[in-house]
């Protein structure tokens, strides 16, 4: 039998040019190997899980620091893979918790979550917000090896974010995905979709009415995304201090390039910034 792992990752970012990564914590199967500076001075860390995936049992946890003025972006080197739980009541979980200080900025632009058949997984993230902080944060759910005839066979599912600009809350998103009780391939659910995208653009202290510009300049290329049956976009102001977009895909091909053209329109508009995409380094 197999014991099931504790691992964590506690990363700390100083401002600089460019911003400094220092490693505080590394335990497997969790790992990063250096920070690559990006264009215009971020640091730029590939996120790795050395054990393939996240198995039942698996505790996980990243701890991140973006010190004030830093600038962090986080990738993953592939799709994180969700695999099957050998005891229906052996959860897998990972808990994120990131705090931005001041006037930097947080990006998370990770691959797929692609849970397999059986899987029992919680996800938690919370990210705190200090003034004129930013944060680019987008999260992909598959629903599982479709090619294999696992569509939405997976156990269950818990995805919670929570984004909070010191105590007011920003997103409060909890979603419970339970297929033997409530099919997610029911119309009026995903349909016939089998990917869904969510992104989150935050800035502590924009205009509301910034806000809503920006909603009305992204809306149209949105609409010209959109392809009914086939990709479906949508975009929201929050209550305050950000934008909420979604996506929808039958196939994982559209997602990716989609969020990267959002990414690139919305970053220089929110910090006058533009860089390339992140790289992948396997």
């Amino acid at each position: 039998m197999r014991t099931p792992t504790t691992g964590s990752l506690e990363l700390a970012f100083r401002a600089g040019q460019p911003t400094v990564l220092n490693v505080h914590r590394q335990e497997a199967p969790l790992q990063v190997v250096r920070a690559f500076p990006t264009a215009d001075g971020a640091a730029l860390v590939h996120l790795h899980n050395v054990s393939g995936g996240i198995l039942g049992g698996d505790r996980l946890r990243i701890g991140l620091e973006i010190e004030p003025g830093a600038s962090a972006q986080l990738t993953t080197t592939g799709a994180t893979r969700l695999y099957r739980s050998r005891d229906p009541q052996e959860w897998a979980e990972q808990t994120i918790l990131a705090k931005v200080g001041a006037d930097g900025l947080l990006e998370h632009l990770p691959d797929a979550l692609i849970p397999f058949a059986g899987a029992h997984y919680r996800q938690h993230c919370r990210i705190e917000l200090g003034p004129g902080a930013g944060l680019l944060w987008w999260e992909i759910l598959a629903a599982g090896r479709v090619a294999r005839g696992e569509r939405f066979a997976y156990h269950r599912l818990d995805l919670n974010v929570e984004v909070w600009a010191g105590a007011e809350p920003v997103v409060l998103d909890r979603a419970r995905l339970e297929p033997a009780l409530r099919p997610p391939g029911e119309p009026g659910r995903l349909g016939s979709y089998n990917y869904l995208a969510s992104f989150y653009l935050c800035k502590i202290g924009w205009p509301a009415e910034e806000w809503r510009q920006l909603e009305r300049e992204l809306a149209p290329r949105l609409a010209e995304l959109t392809s009914p049956g086939e990709c479906q976009w949508g975009v929201s102001t929050l209550a305050a201090h950000g934008l909420s977009l979604r996506g929808l895909s039958r196939t994982g091909r559209e997602l990716l390039p989609a969020l990267y053209e959002i990414w690139s329109l919305a970053r220089p508009r929110l910090f006058g910034r533009s860089c390339p995409p992140p790289r992948k380094v396997y």
